[in-house]
């Protein structure tokens, strides 16, 4: 079977800014919790839901050895093989 590949990079950059008086992580990374228990997820919801809209491709997250709190691989696979 012949396959064909392509990547696209979608990256998302995390950010916290404080004032100059600010001591150091005393509220222990809340900001970076919010964006794990609440963002993130949501945002992968709703990034199948859409790519469920398409349903000649398949969508599934791809695990490639790192971390899912650094990255989060999105395999999609479009199959022209003929129908048995």
């Amino acid at each position: 079977m012949w396959s064909e590949e392509r990547s696209f990079v979608f990256r998302i950059s995390l950010e916290a800014q404080f004032p100059d008086d600010y001591e150091g992580p005393h509220d222990e990374h809340a900001w970076l919790r919010e964006w794990e228990l609440q963002i993130k997820p949501v945002l992968i919801k709703n990034l199948f839901e859409t790519l469920r809209e398409y349903p000649a491709w398949k969508a599934h997250v791809r695990n490639r050895g790192k971390s899912p709190t650094e990255e989060i691989e999105v395999a999609m696979t479009r199959d022209f093989s003929p129908a048995p």
